[in-house]
């Protein structure tokens, strides 16, 4: 990994005015001690030779680029590279963090592990991770994602893992992490908290981005062999932030780079049943940070909406937030239909089912490829596979083959205006 260590956060976890550590006094020691074993483990050559082993022999980096020709026919010219984190061990990014984590959780002596989980995927992981190092396992679940991925909570229980759906709030990503952080407090001594994202209190935001960099930092090398030249713009969905955050870091430096977030547009904006974030919330603090949150004009958090259960969160990263106010990043919503849309083109034209999380990134840059125009090349962090939300994918077009009677309907749904190939199944 990457020696070079970004000047953000400062000591105290902060991004210009976002991050920090809102939390109850009984986790300050234990972040504390995150802290200082992150720091510590960053700079020592045994650790990251354990952490690279893992990351290759285990998880099955590097992870390729492939060039999406037919794909790229949609995006005006612009060709479109997809980095497959959906090819790694568990079918996602997350696992490149939890790898990270679960070595730092053994380095701290602490025998048990917990998650949250949103689409399943760090949950996913996280249980994987325990499983290898014969850790205990708890992870908590928004009731209502335990139902749109319940072959993810099949997945979780066959590795050992303890899986507890959480029917409070909206049931979603959200109420998991409360619950998570409730267990943290009592369990704090024997437990360690594995944050799925680049959200949380500090130490949490800098500990996962340092652990998912790897994405850009291939990226980068990958594109440089293949083009001789840096890319244009580089894409990705942005929930909590952790892949967008992993695969921007290695162009921050890099000007001539566009970088895009593409956020959950849900069913539209002006509906008010979304989860873009960036797009239509405003400060304030969620669970433990300052950043940009979803909220009504008493500061109470609003229910957050979208079709990828991964992408539900009424919050983000706080370092997202400070790279929306600089300018940095550029943050736009992608509505449902517009992901969906996405979702299908690219199956029917390259043979991949993408994540619904990916599916927006993928909306996403066909939108950059056609301002970007012919010859730009644009790079899409594919952040996970779409094996988990086939059921929801059928349900949208009407492909549950016990009624034919929806599947034409489904061919004149209207969507973004993307023609896609292919005959109805």
């Amino acid at each position: 990994m990457s020696g070079v260590r970004p000047a953000l956060p400062d000591a105290a976890g902060h991004f210009g005015p976002f991050g920090g550590r809102f939390v109850p006094e009984a986790l300050v020691a234990a972040l504390d001690e995150l802290a200082a074993a992150h720091a510590v483990a960053m700079a020592d050559p045994d650790f990251q030779r354990e952490l690279r082993q893992l990351l290759t022999s285990y998880a099955g980096r590097p992870t390729p680029i492939t060039e999406a020709r037919r794909f790229s026919e949609h995006a005006g010219g612009a060709r479109i590279l997809l980095k497959r984190e959906d090819l790694t061990h568990t079918g996602s990014h997350k696992i490149n963090n939890v790898l990270g984590q679960a070595l730092l959780t053994v380095r701290m002596g602490k025998k048990r592990v917990i998650a949250e989980t949103g689409a399943g995927q760090h949950g996913v992981a996280t249980a994987t991770a325990a499983a290898l190092f014969g850790l205990d396992c708890t992870i908590y679940m928004g009731e209502e994602d335990t139902r749109r991925q319940a072959l993810n909570v099949a997945r979780m229980r066959l590795l050992g893992a303890d899986v507890v759906p959480v029917d409070a709030g909206t049931r979603t990503l959200k109420d998991a992490i409360n619950e998570a952080f409730r267990d943290w407090v009592t369990t704090v001594e024997y437990t360690h908290y594995v944050f799925g994202t680049v959200a949380g209190p500090h130490p949490f935001p800098a500990v996962v981005r340092d652990f998912q960099r790897i994405i850009g930092d291939e990226t980068r090398t990958q594109v440089l062999d293949a083009l001789g030249r840096l890319p244009d713009a580089v894409v990705a969905c942005v929930g909590g932030g952790s892949n967008a955050i992993g695969i921007f870091t290695a162009f921050l430096a890099d000007p001539q780079v566009r970088l895009y977030g593409f956020e959950a547009g849900g069913e539209g904006i002006e509906t008010g049943r979304h989860a873009a974030t960036l797009s239509a919330g405003s400060r304030g603090v969620l669970h433990g940070a300052r950043t940009y949150v979803l909220q009504d004009a008493d500061g109470q958090t609003r229910p957050s909406h979208s079709i990828s259960a991964g992408l539900d969160y009424p919050g983000v990263g706080p370092e997202h937030a400070w790279l929306r106010e600089t300018g940095r990043v550029c943050y736009q919503p992608v509505t449902d239909a517009e992901a969906m849309d996405a979702f299908r083109l690219l199956a029917r034209t390259e043979g991949i089912l993408a994540a619904l999380e990916s599916a927006h990134a993928l909306a996403g840059a066909l939108r950059v490829g056609r301002e970007l125009g012919p010859g730009s090349v644009v790079v899409v962090s594919l952040s996970g596979r779409g094996d988990k939300d086939v059921q929801t994918a059928a349900r949208w077009f009407g492909l549950d083959a016990s009624d034919r009677s929806s599947r034409s309907a489904a061919y004149r749904r209207p969507g973004s205006g993307v023609d896609v190939p292919g005959r109805p199944m």
